[in-house]
């Protein structure tokens, strides 16, 4: 008998509230080793601020958050993060490889020492995402594509045990989210790590996703793309009637009700116009 994937990450009955506003109310989740969760929902709905919690950011307003079966703390060296691309300030006096190494030891108070362990842990990190080419270029000079390569390297410095990744794919084209999505499903193979991977779109992590976590309205769902991503079972999350069409090889969300907080905010998809 083939035994069970380890359990990297558990929530149980969590709650956060900002006020008098309910993000989300007891949530169930286990995140296992290998397996990859995109996260859904609105804008306003709590993808961010989920992945705020599990990096210690944000406090709980219930329940518990383990990993690796012990409570989270901020700056845990077992969570590597992805963050949303932006564009490095123009000027900025950094390079790539400079980039990648404060994942390595940026947790350490002083200037790191050069060390060939440091150097060959760096260049190992570069090939990993196929960044050397420009492991000496001032990250203000690359592409967004590019910048997000050297991220997720340094991402998996530590060797995490679990992946958060939020929005990493905005602001790039298909060619590079494409490239990025291959990235974390080589690393969680890799790894063997657990990923939770926030993202308005899930049709670019369709091919690479065991599960979803759907979060609007203060309620959520669980399950696989199949088991989630259905016209009746968005309908009932929502309240309000939404339309499921597979169309291909694409899932397309239409209709999620405008009162949904901060909804206005997400991006629609170019070929049909249709929120994600």
């Amino acid at each position: 008998m083939t035994a069970a994937p380890e359990t990297v990450l558990s929530l149980h009955d969590a709650t956060l509230r900002f006020g008098d506003r309910t993000l989300w109310d007891g949530l169930d989740l286990d995140v296992h080793r290998g397996e990859v969760i995109a996260v859904l929902g609105s804008n306003g709905s709590g993808k961010s601020s989920l992945l705020k919690t599990i990096l210690g950011q944000l406090p709980l307003s219930g329940g518990t958050e383990t990993l690796l079966g012990r409570p989270v703390r901020r700056g845990d060296r077992r969570i590597g993060y992805v963050p949303q691309q932006t564009m490095a300030d123009e000027g900025l006096p950094l390079r790539g490889r400079d980039l990648v190494g404060l994942g390595v030891d940026g947790h350490r108070w002083g200037v790191p020492l050069p060390s060939r362990r440091r150097r060959e842990r760096i260049d190992e990190l570069l090939a990993s995402v196929g960044a050397q080419r420009y492991a000496d270029s001032p990250v203000s000079t690359l592409s967004g594509g590019e910048q997000q390569r050297l991220r997720m390297a340094q991402a998996l410095a530590a060797d995490p045990a679990l992946l958060l990744c939020d929005e990493p794919l905005l602001s790039l084209d298909l060619p590079h989210q494409a490239m990025l999505v291959d990235l974390v499903d080589d690393a969680r193979r890799r790894l063997d790590l657990g990923v939770l991977f926030v993202t308005h779109d899930v049709n670019p992590v369709l091919g690479i996703v065991d599960r979803v976590l759907y979060i609007a309205n203060a309620r959520f769902l669980i399950g696989t793309v199949d088991e989630v991503m259905r016209s009746d079972v968005l309908t009932e999350l929502y309240g309000a009637p939404v339309d499921v069409f597979r169309h291909r090889g694409r899932v397309i969300v239409v209709g999620v009700p405008e009162h949904v907080p901060h909804h206005a905010e997400a991006p629609a998809d170019p070929a049909t116009g249709a929120v994600r």
